[in-house]
């Protein structure tokens, strides 16, 4: 499939955080004996038993107005930003997944082997679309992009071809110099890579050193929700997306006129034309 729908990202990324089951407003206890009588009549009915926020990305400690309230409050906060943050870090992904190529693949008859992936980066990508209404938006948004940018150049800067029978005509070619050919299609996950860069632990952990503000509101929750939610779309990516079009040719050393015996391709190379992660 192409790069991860945005909708897709926010259900995963607001799933974790109602999973977290985090109770607003944070560390209320209701107060006791006397205490508890008054805080009681302090309200009238009404106020005692309202609706709160659906879907909850967080939980009311009470159906009191001032505890929903605040929860309702929390939830289209946290929700709006994590829909702004998804939805820049898909159309990243998608502007990448259009402009990267694969270069540099080495041929020999029908193996097709290394390679380098080269693709734009991500950071600004995100930057340009992320939120950024408010300071704290701001904050948030710059530390998400560098971190997931980074771990992206990172993770795609290991991708290689392993050895794959890409090419099965380059085997016996009856030409001097192979004809230009399209790769056999394979998905990602069959190409040579190493994820740990893009481990939602070690993610979250940048993030939350970056910031550097323990006391930023639920920020640790926030980052866990993205990374988690990320991190279930790139599963996702690596066995649906596609590598196609690395188009190859070479050399074919024992084909030398006037006699032409069919020879496989030696020393070809392959590159692949924008767009072929499809």
């Amino acid at each position: 499939m192409p790069a991860p729908q945005s909708a897709m990202m926010k259900q995963f990324a607001r799933a974790k955080l109602m999973s977290m089951n985090i109770k607003v407003p944070d560390q209320w206890q209701k107060p006791q004996g006397e205490a508890g009588d008054q805080y009681d009549n302090a309200f009238k009915p009404e106020e005692k038993m309202t609706a709160p926020a659906v879907p909850p990305l967080f939980q009311a400690h009470t159906m009191n107005k001032y505890h929903t309230d605040v929860q309702k409050m929390l939830t289209a906060k946290f929700g709006s930003f994590m829909d702004g943050v998804c939805d820049a870090i898909c159309s990243a992904w998608s502007s990448w997944q259009t402009a990267a190529t694969l270069v540099g693949v080495l041929i020999n008859g029908p193996v097709a082997a290394m390679g380098q992936v080269v693709g734009p980066p991500w950071t600004p990508l995100i930057l340009a679309s992320a939120p950024k209404s408010s300071p704290m938006e701001m904050k948030y948004s710059n530390v998400i992009a560098n971190v997931i940018g980074t771990a992206w150049l990172s993770y795609t800067a290991t991708i290689k071809v392993p050895g794959l029978p890409w090419y099965p005509a380059f085997a016996l070619c009856p030409l001097p110099v192979s004809p230009p050919m399209p790769n056999i299609p394979c998905p990602v996950i069959a190409l040579t890579q190493v994820k740990v860069s893009l481990a939602p632990a070690l993610m979250k952990q940048q993030m939350v050193g970056m910031l550097g503000d323990p006391q930023a509101m639920y920020h640790q929750q926030l980052f866990e929700s993205i990374c988690d939610a990320f991190d279930k779309c790139f599963t996702i990516w690596q066995t649906s997306t596609q590598v196609t079009n690395v188009i190859g040719f070479g050399p074919v050393p024992s084909c030398i006129p006037p006699v032409l015996p069919p020879g496989p391709v030696v020393g070809g190379v392959g590159t692949m034309t924008p767009g072929g992660f499809a």
